[in-house]
């Protein structure tokens, strides 16, 4: 069965204002400098660890599992035989295991388990599907280590959360076992750019535009090589017949607010059991105000009830 809910949140507190300063600071960055490199935009983005605040009781270590480098967070106390496997955002091009660590840990602490941030390759230097193949890699071995798939929570936020859709279905193509639950944060799946909301939120939206999409589109699926009706490049193409059960989280106000709901939508028709939160006036990846808005709070509470149902 599937639930949707919508929290009514037409005053959006101080501390959430935090978050979309920093969209602003950035946007106006990038109009400022249209050829800006992309190793400046690299260090731009791994700023985004900022609206996060540091958790408490929680130790990291750099690792590489699978052959892909990423940083675990284990959070005192945590069922080390359950993992999230997060897929950082950043339009597959931009942001790190260090800008979503605070994000992974904060996410792992409220679920009670351990967390392991992948530094997946990023475009354009590697394509589509090197990124879907890296978090293949990572699932299998864990699950070679001797973790239960079913154990195992593929995770991620925008162009990170495409990628905890897809790295099920790559799973399920290769006859592998699926996770036993997939998060997605704000996801960014449709790469023909086709959302109304990129539209009707572009007004209200602080960081994404389809100027800045456009420029991802093209380093992920190769300048065209890669057709954007892929299933695993856009899940919104995908099958779901059988994949495992979903919760997507939104903010209102973001342009790719029909990504979720799209993805939702086509999910629930596969008779996937679906869970869809969208909070009014927020930001794209508001949870990244974890420990610092209440707004953030909440969210990682009730995904934390649904984890453990």
């Amino acid at each position: 069965m599937a639930s949707h809910h919508a929290t009514s949140a037409p005053e959006v507190s101080e501390e959430a204002r935090f978050l979309e300063r920093l969209y602003s600071d950035w946007s106006q960055i990038m109009a400022g400098d249209a050829a800006l490199s992309m190793r400046l935009l690299r260090s731009l983005f791994d700023e985004w660890h900022q609206p996060t605040r540091e958790p408490e009781d929680v130790t990291y270590a750099e690792e590489s599992v699978g052959g892909v480098p990423g940083i675990w967070a284990t959070p005192i106390g945590a069922d080390a035989t359950k993992v999230v496997l997060y897929t950082h955002g950043g339009g597959f091009a931009v942001g790190s295991a260090s800008s979503h660590r605070k994000l992974a840990a904060h996410v792992a602490k409220a679920l009670g388990v351990t967390a392991f941030v992948l530094d997946y390759r990023r475009a354009p230097e590697h394509p589509h599907p090197a990124q879907v193949e890296d978090g293949v890699a990572v699932f299998s071995a864990l699950t070679s280590r001797g973790i239960a798939p079913q154990d195992i929570t593929t995770i991620g936020d925008s162009a990170g959360g495409n990628l905890a859709v897809a790295i099920p279905l790559a799973l399920r193509a290769r006859g592998l076992p699926l996770p036993g639950q997939v998060i997605a944060f704000s996801p960014w799946l449709d790469m023909e750019n086709s959302g109304e909301t990129l539209v009707t939120n572009d007004a209200t939206d602080a960081l994404i535009t389809v100027a800045l999409l456009e420029g991802m589109v093209a380093g992920v699926l190769a300048g065209g090589e890669v057709d954007p009706k892929t299933p695993l490049a856009n899940p919104l193409y995908a099958d779901f017949t059988g994949f495992p059960r979903l919760y997507i989280n939104a903010g209102g106000a973001e342009s790719l607010l029909d990504n979720a709901t799209r993805l939702a939508e086509r999910a629930e028709a596969a008779g996937v059991d679906v869970t869809l939160s969208v909070v009014d006036g927020m930001q794209h990846v508001y949870p990244f105000l974890a420990g610092r808005a209440p707004e953030a709070d909440a969210a990682l509470e009730a995904l934390a009830a649904w984890y453990r149902v």
